[in-house]
């Protein structure tokens, strides 16, 4: 497999993915939710939804420092597990209003963002490692 050079935060696999998940979020879950929940859950999905892909730049502008760098990942990886509960409560509260399919394929999503974000602070990490 062949790597393609980083040159960019957009770039990132993980960021594409998070990204294109946000619009879907906001596009076609977020507006379905019944208005009763427009301060609970759906302003819970829609801070972390939006908030992932901002963390990801963020981290990107910091990454030649090691901490700097790991604490936006850390918190990336929070608001992706903050999306698969937020998500799994939306399809188990509000199966009549949402795609549960769709709920579902997002869950799957932001579970791999969780995973791809890990992955990069590993690698980030061993990278740094191998320059000192």
């Amino acid at each position: 497999m062949e790597k393609k050079k980083i040159t960019s935060f957009k770039d990132l696999e993980v960021y594409q993915n998070s990204y294109k998940s946000m619009l879907i979020v906001m596009k076609e879950i977020v507006p379905k939710l019944p208005l009763s929940e427009k301060y609970d859950l759906v302003d819970q999905l829609s801070r972390a939804c939006k908030s992932i892909p901002r963390l990801i730049a963020e981290g990107y502008a910091k990454r030649h420092q090691k901490a700097g760098f790991q604490k936006y990942i850390d918190d990336a990886m929070s608001e992706c597990n903050e999306m698969i509960v937020s998500l799994s409560q939306s399809k188990d509260l509000y199966s009549k209003c949402v795609n549960v399919n769709l709920c579902e394929e997002m869950i799957d999503s932001y579970d791999k963002s969780g995973r791809q974000l890990y992955k990069l602070g590993e690698s980030w990490t061993n990278f740094k490692r191998r320059q000192t």
